[in-house]
């Protein structure tokens, strides 16, 4: 699988370029200890920094940064990017702009406000049959927006830029979201429909998920060791 990203000739020394997940897991992440006391057990027990699960998913797919500085004061928005003009017609400058609150009718989200819009900066193009699913970044409840997730067909529609609407979720909020902030993360996914397959446990299905559970039981990281595919690894 191939990820191809392109942008505007005058721009391409000034925007930050989107990178791997793996290379842009949260510094909270980072700093959490391995493991922590539990008052319900009585004793140390691992946190989610241990659970392989939790931090693949965070760190899947590819990151889309923002690409300057956004200075907020409760709901008003403002940026100083001092840019080249864009060589190519229709393309934006800014790095935000909204959609009104009409567009998202009996959603439950919004409040009645107005969205956000990443504008985007890049163009993607994947495989042959292949989407590019478009979501909040994973696990990133600290982040003072909500992206809206989206599924574009990326293999078809490469030429034009993807933006990446958003809930402002922290109206009182005050300060800057600095540049290379995680707007979205994005992973490519198959178009065509899974085949849906459900049976029954046979005796040898049985077997095993009586032995997994009780390895899993018996011991720390059963999973981490014998069954999660090699990959980037969260480092202290």
């Amino acid at each position: 699988m191939r990820m191809i990203f392109r942008c505007d000739p005058a721009l391409s020394d000034h925007l930050p370029q989107p990178v791997l997940a793996r290379s842009a897991l949260p510094d909270w992440l980072r700093a959490m200890p391995a493991k922590a006391h539990s008052e319900i057990h009585g004793r140390e027990i691992r946190t989610v920094k241990q659970c392989p699960p939790f931090v693949d998913a965070m760190a899947y797919g590819i990151i889309i940064p923002l690409p300057c500085d956004i200075r907020v004061e409760r709901g008003e928005f403002a940026w100083d990017w001092d840019i080249p003009k864009p060589e190519t017609s229709g393309h934006p400058r800014a790095p935000l702009s909204f959609h009104p609150a009409a567009q998202f009718a009996a959603a439950p989200f919004g409040n009645g406000q107005a969205a956000l819009k990443f504008n985007s900066f890049w163009t993607v193009e994947v495989d042959p049959g292949w989407s590019l699913f478009a979501t909040h970044p994973v696990n990133r409840d600290d982040l003072p927006f909500r992206l809206i997730s989206g599924l574009v067909d990326s293999d078809r529609f490469h030429d034009g830029g993807i933006n990446f609407p958003a809930i402002w979720t922290q109206p009182d909020f005050s300060g800057v979201l600095p540049k290379g902030t995680p707007v979205a993360q994005c992973f490519a996914v198959p178009r065509e429909a899974p085949e849906l397959v459900f049976e029954a446990f046979d005796e040898e299905h049985r077997q095993a998920y009586s032995k997994v559970v009780a390895d899993v039981l018996a011991a720390p990281n059963v999973y981490r060791k014998h069954f999660r595919a090699r990959r980037g690894r969260l480092t202290s």
